[in-house]
């Protein structure tokens, strides 16, 4: 337990950086466990929860550092791994307002340990609706409440045991100030009318699903796009297959291991030994040499593959706007007559544009309109597409009156005119 916050809040003018009065300790036994969960029930108010984990670093996102806030309780570091399960403490505040800095980030690893928010405010989403024009957390803090947080160690190795020191002042002052926060956010969101706005985006975030499990997810390599040949793409399939297979079994980011740049130089040149492929100057990285028959086993099995990967694969989504102009025009003036709209609507109401509408979902009403352009059927497209009825409210009208004007033809614009 620490006073990190209390401890910032005294000098919160001086804009330096702040340590606790206390020393932070991580909480890594059952024992301890429980008797922190019997004091954060003790606690009154919100619950400020902040995870860290080790991305770039470990192949998994597991959280390998869970900060828990509540007033009247004080703050709590707990390790993840070594704890295990944490259906008692879900139990316990389940039903109290979680208050998390961008949670879609947090919330599966949450999740994959047993905690389970049913409310949610979301400082980071909500200080995009407040209309700030930076959202990071120490900038909103810094912003809102004047106080300073060194953001070194963002991007650590929170795997790293024994956590230093300094790594556990930084994640106990990123979830002390959390409900702070909220609290200045709140008034802020309710000053302006946007209060019912954010609740069913926060609301969107919690029955949203975060974790997208692609068909092929070989496709995301670095510059794949640029392989021509069928064997090509299968020799670049399955060496990021085998990547992945060792990167998961010693838990290791994958482009630790070898980069993409060396298996897409593998997958163009197709060596035709073990010697060319470790003759490859791009083919470098701590596993490149230590497992040389792991891949060229991967280039074996892509060459002599039946299953050839197809250089262009089926989309369900609108081409890229650049093209619209030559491929449909009419959905093009559609969509340029709409995001003139709003942005208009963004910088009445200072909200940003992405925030208003997903522009996925107006790109594809607009590249594929209802039959009959109406606002109850524009209204119907966006609700199927996952809109919130606030961003309905806001849009569907003057999407509708965007698209219908649009549409007119030169020839019945003269017309209407004479």
């Amino acid at each position: 337990m620490s006073s990190a916050a209390e401890s910032a809040a005294l000098e919160g003018n001086s804009h330096s950086p702040h340590t606790p009065r206390e020393p932070v300790r991580v909480i890594d036994d059952r024992d301890e466990y429980r008797e922190a969960v019997s004091a954060i029930a003790a606690g009154h108010g919100p619950i400020g929860i902040d995870a860290e984990r080790a991305s770039g670093y470990r192949y998994s996102q597991r959280a390998y550092l869970i900060q828990i806030f509540r007033r009247g309780s004080g703050t709590f570091l707990f390790d993840p791994p070594a704890i295990g399960d944490f259906g008692d403490l879900n139990e316990t505040i389940a039903e109290e307002e979680w208050i998390l800095h961008a949670a879609t980030q947090d919330l599966p690893c949450l999740r994959e340990v047993g905690l389970h928010p049913t409310r949610l405010f979301d400082t980071e989403l909500g200080a995009r609706l407040a209309g700030l024009p930076r959202v990071g957390l120490g900038t909103v803090v810094e912003d809102l409440l004047g106080i300073h947080l060194a953001k070194e160690h963002s991007s650590a190795d929170w795997s790293t045991r024994p956590l230093p020191d300094s790594w556990l002042v930084y994640a106990a002052l990123d979830v002390e100030l959390l409900v702070d926060l909220r609290e200045t956010l709140g008034e802020r969101l309710d000053n302006d009318g946007k209060t019912e706005i954010a609740r069913q985006e926060f609301e969107s975030v919690l029955t949203r699903e975060l974790v997208t499990v692609r068909p092929e997810p070989w496709r995301r390599l670095s510059g794949v796009h640029s392989l021509r040949g069928g064997k090509n793409l299968a020799v670049a399939r399955e060496l990021w297959v085998a990547r992945d297979s060792y990167a998961r079994e010693v838990d290791t980011a994958p482009g630790r291991l070898v980069p993409d740049s060396a298996l897409l130089a593998a997958a163009k040149v197709l060596p035709e030994s073990k010697r060319q492929l470790s003759g490859i100057k791009e083919f470098s990285g701590r596993a490149s040499r230590s497992q040389i028959d792991r891949w060229w086993n991967a280039i074996q099995t892509g060459l002599s593959s039946t299953d050839i990967p197809a250089s262009r694969v089926p989309r369900d989504t609108p081409p890229p706007p650049r093209v619209w102009a030559d491929k449909n025009p009419e959905a093009d003036r559609r969509l340029k007559a709409a995001r003139a709209v709003m942005a208009e609507f963004s910088e009445e109401l200072s909200i940003p544009v992405e925030n208003l509408l997903t522009p996925d979902f107006l790109r594809r009403i607009a590249w594929n309109p209802p039959t009959e352009i109406t606002v109850e059927s524009i209204s119907d497209a966006l609700t199927k597409l996952g809109a919130r009825q606030w961003q309905i409210d806001v849009s569907a009208q003057s999407i509708t009156e965007a698209f219908v004007e649009a549409n007119q033809t030169p020839a019945d614009s003269d017309d209407t005119k004479s």
